[in-house]
């Protein structure tokens, strides 16, 4: 079920990004939010429809995470303006997929989902978005917030990953768990889905102009 409501929130959000092409110029991370939501939204529908059938999706899920992390990390470069955090950034959208791919090919295998380098990337992702933070707090001139993309995108990013990378880090342990713990566990993670693309989508449409009709 978590593969479904993951899949269906992804579509919501893939359908509010193209909204991001009508409202002039953006930052390359943003217009690139389209194709990358294509890709997660193609390859989440064929997860769904594997496990549906019962069939180890781990050889498709496992480079789509490392795919989502590589993206997030090029976002979090563009947008933090400090140059040796950026630089940390900009290197580890090459260096983590190493590290993930060995991981995955040597240690955890292909078919089982890659709990520590998982884990790892939701560290790094949470400690970027917690400097571009204090760097937001720290601009000498005011910001709004509620029409800032950067703001709401990094806010969901820190919230579900700060959430998720303890939970994911156990998700191999999932079968030797009781039913009941299994199913609050998959009820919590469909709740990060959710509310990560909410932000997702509040951040592609908070610029938009409401025209206010007259009568």
């Amino acid at each position: 079920m978590s593969q479904f409501v993951s899949f269906f929130v992804v579509v919501i959000a893939l359908l509010a990004s193209f909204t991001l092409y009508r409202q002039g110029p953006s930052d390359i991370y943003l217009r690139l939010f389209p194709p990358f939501l294509s890709i997660v939204t193609v390859v989440l529908g064929i997860c769904s429809y594997l496990a549906a059938r019962i069939i180890n999706n781990m050889p498709l899920f496992n480079p789509l995470t490392i795919f989502q992390y590589c993206f997030y990390f090029f976002l979090l470069y563009r947008i933090i303006r400090q140059p040796v955090v950026r630089k940390i950034a900009f290197h580890l959208i090459w260096i983590y997929p190493l590290i993930a791919g060995l991981n995955i090919l040597l240690y955890q295998k292909i078919n089982t989902f890659h709990t520590i380098t998982y884990s790892l990337g939701g560290l790094l992702v949470v400690a970027l978005c917690i400097f571009y933070f204090f760097e937001l707090f720290q601009r000498p001139q005011s910001v709004n917030l509620t029409r800032n993309p950067d703001f709401w995108i990094c806010s969901g990013l820190l919230f579900y990953f700060s959430c998720s990378f303890p939970l994911y880090g156990m998700a191999n342990n999932l079968g030797k768990m009781p039913r009941f713990i299994i199913v609050n566990l998959n009820s919590i993670f469909n709740v990060l889905d959710i509310l990560l693309y909410t932000s997702l989508v509040i951040a592609f449409l908070c610029r938009l102009k409401i025209r206010k009709s007259s009568l």
